[in-house]
């Protein structure tokens, strides 16, 4: 078992639901990446995700919590061979229904990927997900079963240093005018419960998961897995014209949103 460092006893973690599905957000979630209007999936993460990736034709690539498809799409566009797999069943739907029928898509948990026989991808992506999975160290054994040697796995999380649900916020300093980042923990593993969207969706919320980068890199290491690429993503928008414009925009762009990291089997 991967190393665990136990919450402190005044940060206790809260146990939630078993049922880390997004399935309860589905609708909501296709709506909002084919809705056209402006996301980081589509502005920021795609391109991005696109360059580290560097699908090629015939590549086959597994697109790993793949939800209601829009990654995926975009991976076949290039003319690789993707496969999308997801724990929720209805986000499998929504992709099925938008993606050519080329496209494979299989419900299944991330660590558990028996529809894969061992050393069968060339690379595997996963977009903001593995934040979202109560057992990481057995996705990335996965992850290394099923990807031929050599092959790459592409994953982008929220970025775990500054983006601690609940315990990390935003704080404006007015005498130095400036806007800083507050992390109240990080050591600590958490979970808390999200609310995805609460004016249209009271009361539905998913699960998010926090642990410090020596957790990610320990189970990596043990699954079989090395980092060789590591970048962290700001930011792409800006404030609308006010009295702490400037600041908010400075410190969008010294505090990342995203940690995207590209690890080999080897």
């Amino acid at each position: 078992m991967p190393d665990f460092k136990k919450p402190k006893l005044n940060s206790p973690v809260k146990k939630l639901v078993k049922d880390t599905s997004w399935g309860k957000v589905a609708p909501w979630y296709d709506d909002l990446l084919e809705s056209g209007k402006s996301t980081y999936q589509s502005d920021l993460i795609l391109p991005n995700v696109l360059r580290l990736l560097g699908p090629k034709k015939d590549q086959k690539i597994l697109d790993l919590a793949c939800g209601q498809g829009f990654f995926t799409r975009e991976i076949f566009k290039a003319g690789a061979k993707v496969i999308g797999a997801d724990l929720s069943k209805e986000l499998i739907e929504f992709a099925r229904k938008q993606s050519p029928k080329e496209i494979e898509y299989t419900v299944a948990p991330a660590d558990k990927l028996g529809f894969l026989t061992s050393n069968s991808v060339e690379a595997i992506l996963c977009v903001l997900a593995i934040q979202n999975m109560k057992n990481v160290p057995a996705v990335f054994q996965e992850c290394s079963r099923v990807l031929k040697a050599g092959g790459r796995m592409v994953f982008v999380l929220n970025h775990p240093a500054f983006r601690i649900p609940k315990r990390s916020s935003w704080g404006m300093d007015s005498e130095k005018k400036i806007q800083y980042r507050r992390i109240d923990e990080y050591i600590s593993e958490s979970e808390s419960e999200i609310a995805m969207h609460p004016g249209a969706l009271p009361g539905v919320a998913t699960v998010s998961f926090h642990h410090p980068l020596q957790f990610y890199f320990k189970a990596m290491h043990k699954a079989g897995l090395v980092v060789s690429r590591l970048e962290e993503w700001t930011s792409n928008k800006q404030s609308q014209p006010g009295p702490n414009a400037g600041a908010e925009n400075k410190a969008r762009k010294e505090f990342p949103l995203f940690l995207a990291l590209e690890v080999r089997k080897i």
